[in-house]
Order: C-alpha cells, then sequence, then structure tokens
C-alpha cells in the first residue's frame, strides 16, 4: 500500500500541476515568462510578512504576490520597460525577502524548503489548501476563458466588441498570484516559474487549439510530477527540481519531435 506521505505529496504535486498548466499558456502567449519569476521571487517576502505576524504562509505569500500584480500592473502605465521593472523587481523582492525572514524574530527558518520546495513535507491541510486553490483557479479559467483569450491574442478585437483587456489582465494576474502562493511549498520559489512555462511550452508542438495547448500541459505536468517522484525515489534527489527537470526532459522530447509533428 502506498505510504501517506507518498500519497500526499503526489496529490499536492498534481494539483499544483493542473492550476500551473493552462496559466503557463497565458504567461506564453502573452510573452509574461518573466512576471513568474518576479512573482515566486517576491513570495519569500510574504513568507517573513506571514512570520512576523503569525499569519498561514500562504496567505501572506498571496498578499506578497497581489501586491507585485498591481504595482507591475501600474508602473508599466507610467512608460517604463516591463522586462527591467519585472527584473528589478524579481531580484530586489528575493534579496528583501531573504532579508526579512533573518529578521524575524525568535524564528528558525529553513529556507531551502521555501526556495526549493518540501514536497515530501506537505500535510493533509497543505494538500486541501493546494486543491482549493486549483479549483479555483480552474473555476476562474473557465469563467473568463474566452474573454480571456480574446484579449491576449487581439487586444484591439476585445476593446472593439465591448470587452476590456485590462480587466482581463488583471484576472490572469490574480489567478498567477493564487498559483504561486499554493505551488511555494510543492516546487519552491525558484522553481515556481519553471511550473508555469516548461509544460505549456512542451504541450505547444501537439495542440492545434488553445484549449487542445492548454489541457496537453495540464497532462503533461501530471507526468512530470509524477515522473520527478519517481526519479526522487529512485536516485535520492531533491523532490522539486526532480520534478522541473522531468518536466524539463518532455521539453526536450516535444522540441525534438516538433518537426515531425508540423509535417503532417
Amino acid at each position: 500500500m502506498m505510504d501517506d506521505f507518498i500519497l500526499r505529496a503526489a496529490l499536492a504535486g498534481l494539483g499544483v500541476a493542473l492550476a500551473a498548466a493552462p496559466l503557463g499558456c497565458f504567461v506564453i502567449w502573452r510573452r509574461m515568462a518573466y512576471f513568474g519569476d518576479a512573482a515566486s521571487h517576491a513570495s519569500l517576502l510574504g513568507v517573513a510578512l506571514a512570520l512576523a505576524m503569525d499569519l498561514p504562509v500562504i496567505a501572506g505569500v498571496l498578499v506578497v504576490a497581489l501586491a507585485m500584480a498591481l504595482i507591475v500592473s501600474s508602473l508599466s502605465e507610467r512608460h517604463i520597460s516591463t522586462d527591467a521593472l519585472l527584473g528589478v523587481l524579481a531580484h530586489a523582492g528575493l534579496a528583501l525577502g531573504l532579508v526579512a525572514v533573518s529578521l524575524v524574530p525568535g524564528q528558525r527558518v529553513d529556507l531551502s524548503a521555501y526556495l526549493f520546495g518540501d514536497i515530501l513535507a506537505v500535510t493533509q491541510r497543505d494538500v486541501i489548501l493546494i486543491w482549493s486553490g486549483a479549483i479555483l483557479v480552474a473555476l476562474l479559467l473557465l469563467w473568463r476563458w474566452q474573454a480571456l483569450l480574446t484579449a491576449t491574442l487581439n487586444p484591439d478585437l476585445a476593446t472593439a466588441s465591448g470587452g476590456k483587456p485590462r480587466r482581463e489582465q488583471l484576472i490572469l494576474t490574480l489567478a498567477l498570484a493564487l498559483t504561486v502562493a499554493v505551488a511555494l511549498k510543492v516546487v519552491g520559489a525558484l522553481l515556481i516559474a519553471a511550473m508555469l512555462v516548461i509544460p505549456a511550452a512542451a504541450a505547444r508542438p501537439f495542440a492545434r487549439t488553445p484549449e487542445m495547448m492548454a489541457l496537453c500541459a495540464m497532462m503533461l505536468g501530471a507526468v512530470a510530477v509524477g515522473a520527478g517522484l519517481l526519479a526522487s525515489f529512485r536516485f535520492d534527489t531533491p523532490t522539486g527540481p526532480s520534478i522541473v527537470t522531468a518536466a524539463a526532459v518532455l521539453f526536450a522530447i516535444s522540441t525534438s519531435l516538433s518537426p515531425l509533428l508540423r509535417t503532417r
């Protein structure tokens, strides 16, 4: 019979993969890969905030990730280069988070667990929180899918048809912030962006429609979680990085098959 901690780890990883994969498609379509880095790096500041105020870590991370999204949205309107802005916020957030965690009185924190994840240590409560967040993200995407897709692929058409691309962008950043918050315990701050981008990028050669790409990304993310857990147990490697490595292998395979798929 499967050990309880293995089952919890598999369920937690699957929940993160199912939430991150469809969002990763929008990240790729909008060329927002660096936003995932910025939000995940700044999540350490949320950890410090939660420890200082005796709040659940997920609450502190969510607050900081949402604040980051609002800062990026407001400053980008002032004609500041988005790439430069995200670069500053990503590294500043990581540095501030590391400093803030070290200054929290009476707390001894294993930073490696927050940087690289500790999926084998997730509790039943963590699994419930992760799946609650994943279901919320899925419902949000199902509710706004067509509007998000139109605003992403053709903002002018979205505006002409009465849509509000800026509102859709805020909804997308809200979903990204929630995903970062629930994924922190599984893959860590440094690897969250990888789980957003790599399965979606690996799915692109197999998909002919946006919906198919999202479904393929979810399946590839789930496979990466399973393969990463198996490799971690087999070779005694860190579990979070093993999951991302498995996703990278899937990306390499899909890239090598891409020329063959295009000729079909």
